[in-house]
């Protein structure tokens, strides 16, 4: 079945007849044969490419597809247009995994910069794991496992030192133990880059968890500001108005929440709880307020009154970060030595505030004590040309291919396809990003690599839905597995 209808097509395989030939008697397929479809198959790679699209190009859901191949006149059923969808991911990863092909492109650029990291959607299933080099954007592998040991991360470290032709120059990832020990394992001579990101998220944790509760303190405190906007919703005129959005920037101040590790939203919203507090006062001084804006007049100042105590502290620590931060950037592009020096000089002086900062010293305690772990790893990438500072790059990658799966499937968490599956539909989603994969694109030659791909991927999928089947039914799941040992365990 093509989009130009039925097609018929007759296959003549043909074998040497010549005795002295090192294929004598061995099947001989037509070249053209991949161009039609794919082996078993009923479907051409015209529909299965356009099936491809539709999904990681315009990110359709599986009904929204079968919709579209049917207005189309294609006769399929929904369940098949999910089985050309994994067919057509294989078969873009095949064309991905092509080794000529990469290693012409890393030859051009001289070194491989590697950034490796790991997506386990559910807890105590497998973990996708995915090596990306940062100057190409080439996956050179991911692999599914189903732990994250040294010695497994240095086995995919290995086999990826041995595919690349080039020197690898560098390596970025987080500060997990298992990785760091696997690369000086496999890479010992090559500089281990640690993100400064997951750095910072890490050792300014303590100083950004009390800038949240204090932040919730906070927000207690304004309560009532409903229904003094409630009370406003009559009013038409000018004054009206006005008032009802000194309402609205309390509502905004209060929904705005930072994100670790620099955004403080407690600081934030005390600053702008503030703002306005004293944008009140000067109108009560110039003209007088409002009933409705007097009460949150009062309503801000006794929160902020309550709370006063516990912003310095959180001023003065989160001052610290930034500085941290602000020396890591390296605007100046000053060598490995010298950020290294002036990094130590902010340790110095966090330690010598750190007895004015009250409670707030033990997350100093804390910061000093996480930078001594990343200590080693912090400094390479002012040293080695194009190593980043962070691995949001191939974090990004991993969210903008959530973000597709939740856009078409409408699940808001990671699913456990992506993981089962992930070898070939992360780098599916990726390649999307980039490329436009035409039918010819997509011809292999190599029926054998697909069919070993094909087991690998059925044997995790198999392992997933056993464990669906074990939580359906366990009584049933072991009975059968109960009477297979039986008989597998009586004498012959």
């Amino acid at each position: 079945m093509t989009f130009r209808g039925l097609v018929r097509l007759t296959l003549v395989v043909r074998r040497c007849r010549n005795q002295a030939c090192d294929l004598y008697h061995l099947p001989y397929r037509a070249e053209e044969e991949g161009a039609w479809a794919l082996p078993h198959g009923e479907f051409g790679l015209d529909i299965i490419t356009v099936v491809g699209q539709l999904r990681y190009g315009e990110h359709r859901s599986i009904p929204e597809i079968h919709q579209r191949l049917v207005q189309q006149g294609v006769r399929i059923g929904q369940r098949t247009v999910t089985d050309l969808l994994e067919r057509y991911e294989e078969l873009v990863a095949l064309h991905l995994a092509d080794e000529e092909r990469i290693k012409t492109r890393l030859k051009q650029q001289g070194q491989v910069l590697l950034a490796i990291d790991g997506m386990q959607p559910d807890v105590g299933h497998e973990v996708l794991w995915i090596i990306r080099d940062c100057l190409s954007g080439e996956v050179l592998l991911a692999r599914t496992l189903l732990s994250s040991t040294r010695g497994d991360l240095a086995t995919l470290l290995d086999e990826v030192k041995e595919a690349v032709p080039v020197p690898i120059s560098g390596v970025i990832s987080d500060g997990q133990q298992t990785i760091r020990q696997a690369v000086q394992r496999s890479l010992p001579e090559v500089p281990h880059q640690l993100c400064h990101y997951h750095y910072l998220d890490e050792a300014a944790d303590p100083i950004f968890e009390a800038d949240r509760h204090a932040k919730t303190e906070l927000k207690k405190l304004v309560r009532g500001v409903r229904p003094i906007e409630r009370s406003l919703e009559n009013g038409e005129e000018e004054q009206a108005d006005a008032m009802r959005s000194y309402c609205l920037a309390v509502r905004s101040a209060l929904t705005d929440d930072g994100r670790p590790p620099l955004c403080a939203s407690g600081l934030k919203l005390h600053d702008r709880l503030t703002q306005i507090s004293d944008s009140l006062a000067r109108v009560e001084k110039k003209g007088g307020l409002h009933p409705a804006l007097d009460e949150l007049h009062r309503l801000l100042t006794r929160a902020l009154k309550k709370t006063e105590a516990v912003w310095p502290a959180l001023e003065q620590a989160y001052a610290l970060v930034h500085q941290a931060a602000h020396v890591l950037t390296n605007h100046e592009n000053e060598s490995g030595q010298a950020v290294r020096e002036r990094y130590t000089k902010v340790l110095d002086t966090m330690r010598e505030q750190q007895a004015s900062l009250g409670t707030l010293g033990e997350a100093i305690d804390t910061f000093v004590k996480v930078t001594e772990s990343y200590w080693p790893g912090l400094f390479h990438c002012y040293d080695v040309a194009d190593l980043p500072r962070t691995n949001n790059e191939l974090e990004h990658c991993f969210g903008s291919v959530r973000y597709g799966e939740r856009r078409a499937s409408g699940r808001r968490g990671a699913i456990a396809a992506l993981v089962v599956r992930g070898p070939v539909r992360v780098l599916t989603a990726l390649a999307l990003r980039r490329q436009c994969f035409l039918p010819r694109a997509l011809v292999f030659s190599d029926p054998e690599a697909w069919y070993s791909m094909r087991e690998q991927l059925t044997f995790r999928h198999e392992a997933r839905r056993k464990q669906l089947r074990f939580r359906k039914n366990p009584a049933a799941y072991l009975a059968a597995l109960e009477e297979i040992l039986l008989k597998t365990g009586l004498p012959s």
